[in-house]
């Protein structure tokens, strides 16, 4: 299960990359539609900008606009950045690896197999979809609200 902080920051990059001629969107207008605690979604945005995800203008017409195309930024990419590495067992994880304390010999290890099919689907999937396939999905619970953002 994923955090809201990580379902969040997924609604949030979703209705900026959906408004029109790359204008900004404010944080407020984001944390009011999608009823996010504006402090915490604040924090979400500058992890979004540190990531070199999203960029931040001040001013009247201020507020947060996407740095990089929505067809570069993958749901994989962005939930690593949230949750951390995806792997379910630490001997199947590429950033953290680590050998399972109790594992005798990982090549014969039946646990790692079996979990080791279901991750790299689970990866696949979650690399190879971008937040435009999202948008261009059409079937989002979100669509109403970002037909109006864009």
């Amino acid at each position: 299960m994923i955090s809201n902080k990580a379902k969040y920051a997924f609604r949030a990059l979703l209705a900026i990359a959906a408004s029109s001629d790359r204008q900004a969107m404010a944080s407020a207008d984001i944390a009011q539609r999608y009823a996010i605690p504006h402090k915490f979604l604040e924090q979400i945005l500058v992890d979004l900008k540190k990531a070199g995800i999203l960029d931040s203008r001040r001013g009247k017409n201020g507020g947060y606009v996407m740095l990089r195309p929505a067809d570069t930024i993958s749901f994989g990419e962005v939930l690593r950045l949230f949750e951390g590495p995806l792997a379910p067992l630490p001997c199947l994880s590429r950033q953290s690896y680590r050998r399972c304390e109790d594992c005798i010999d990982e090549s014969r290890c039946d646990i790692r197999r079996e979990f080791g099919r279901a991750y790299d689907a689970y990866r696949r999937v979650l690399d190879s979809r971008t937040l435009a396939d999202a948008l261009d999905s059409g079937h989002g619970q979100n669509d109403d609200f970002l037909r109006r953002s864009a």
